[in-house]
Formats: structure tokens, C-alpha cells, sequence
């Protein structure tokens, strides 16, 4: 079996972010082409609101072949139910589950002509706790994420093409860092076994995992990344 990623090209999104410049710098090592999407600028990335379908058709049609997709765009919402205006809703699932979909189904036909690909999603450990911070759509939308990604997995199989999930919990970003009080993240180190958060390079580790040709029997799977904090 062939091992080698060298020639490929990948495609991440949210590529700005701390955890999307550790997957684009660990696919590098692999000789994989890496292009990063997000609505920031970013070093050799596109600029581009992967909640529009029209603007990722438009991407994706200039990048050309895509053999790896990536999808790790994501905000975060720490508002419950009633302080979630429609607005936020929509926002949310605009950046966490609508740009997965666009991305996926713009490089889901080349993917099936080749006989082989890989998409890898970033979920969230928020889908099965419903959210030990995380507010209402987050949590929603990583849930809506995951059955994206079983529903992928079983559509595309045959073809040659994987969809797998990663499930994170509190890796340290400014989500962490930024984005919960003090007392908020003593609060969830107190239950993380391990007790530390998870680093973007160990989340990179398991991308770098989940595309390589070895993984090519492993489909409709999530992998929990999470310190122990559930155990299944």
C-alpha cells in the first residue's frame, strides 16, 4: 500500500485559528500542498465566508483538485437557550455546520472521480455532554456536525472517499483562553483526568492520523480528543 501524501492537496478551513495553522504546518511535513480557507487572512490562504455557498463554489473552483478537506471552521457561543437571539442561531450554524456542508459537497465530485479522499470534521465534545460551558447552537451545531459526518461516511465508502470526525474538548485557543473566566476554566480542569487542556498540535496529530492511506478503513468514526473526560 502506498503511504506517501507527497502531491496531494489539502484543503483546511478556519486555517487562521490556532488549531487550523497546526493542521496546515503538520500536513506540510507529509509534502501535502495545504491551502487555508477562512474569513480572516491568513499566509497563502483564501479569504472566503464559508457560510455563502456561492463564495465556496468560487474557492473551491480556483483551487482545482482537492484530495484532502479539512473542515475546522468553527465560533463559539457560550449563550443558553433563552439568550440565543435568532440571529446568533443562524450565525452559529452558519460557521459550524453550513460551511462543512458547502466545502464537502464542492469537493465531493472530484473526490469521487479519483477513487479516493479524505474528509475530516471537527466536531466537539459539547455534541454528547450538550455543552459543559458551550451555549445552545454551539452545542446544536456540533451535534447537527456529527451526523454530517455519519451521513457522509455511509454516501461515500464505495467511492474510496473517508469521513471522520474529531471530537475536542478545550483545546488551548483563545475559546479557552479568551472566551471562559478564570474561574470558568478552573471549574473544567477540575474534571479533565489528565488535568490540562489539549494542544492545536495534538489535535494536528490526529488529522495528520485520520488522512494518511493507513486509516483508509476507518470511516463514520469520531475520535474523542478530550483528556478522559468521557469514556466510551
Amino acid at each position: 500500500m502506498k503511504t506517501d501524501l507527497k502531491g496531494k492537496i489539502a484543503v483546511v478551513s478556519g486555517a487562521a485559528g490556532s488549531m487550523g495553522r497546526a493542521v496546515v504546518d503538520a500536513l506540510a511535513q507529509d509534502g501535502i500542498r495545504t491551502i487555508g480557507i477562512d474569513v480572516k487572512p491568513s499566509k497563502g490562504g483564501i479569504v472566503c465566508d464559508i457560510g455563502d455557498p456561492a463564495a465556496v463554489a468560487k474557492a473551491i473552483g480556483g483551487i482545482g483538485r482537492v484530495d484532502i478537506l479539512v473542515n475546522n471552521a468553527g465560533i463559539l457561543s457560550n449563550n443558553k437557550s433563552e439568550a440565543t437571539s435568532p440571529e446568533e442561531w443562524r450565525r452559529v450554524l452558519a460557521a459550524n455546520l453550513d460551511g462543512a456542508f458547502y466545502l464537502s459537497r464542492a469537493v465531493i465530485p472530484g473526490m469521487k472521480a479519483q477513487g479516493w479522499g479524505r474528509i475530516v470534521n471537527t466536531c466537539s465534545l459539547a455534541a454528547k455532554t450538550g455543552g459543559l460551558t458551550a451555549g445552545t447552537a454551539y452545542s446544536t451545531s456540533k451535534g447537527a456536525l456529527t451526523s454530517l459526518t455519519f451521513s457522509l461516511a455511509r454516501e461515500l465508502a464505495a467511492f474510496g472517499v473517508t469521513v471522520n470526525g474529531i471530537s475536542p474538548a478545550y483545546v488551548n485557543t483563545p475559546m479557552v483562553t479568551e472566551q471562559l473566566t478564570e474561574t470558568q476554566r478552573q471549574a473544567v480542569l477540575a474534571q479533565i483526568p489528565v488535568g490540562r487542556f489539549c494542544e492545536p498540535g495534538e489535535f494536528a496529530h490526529v488529522v495528520r492520523f485520520l488522512v494518511s492511506p493507513l486509516s483508509g478503513f476507518i470511516t463514520g468514526e469520531i475520535i474523542d480528543l478530550n483528556g478522559g473526560v468521557i469514556m466510551d
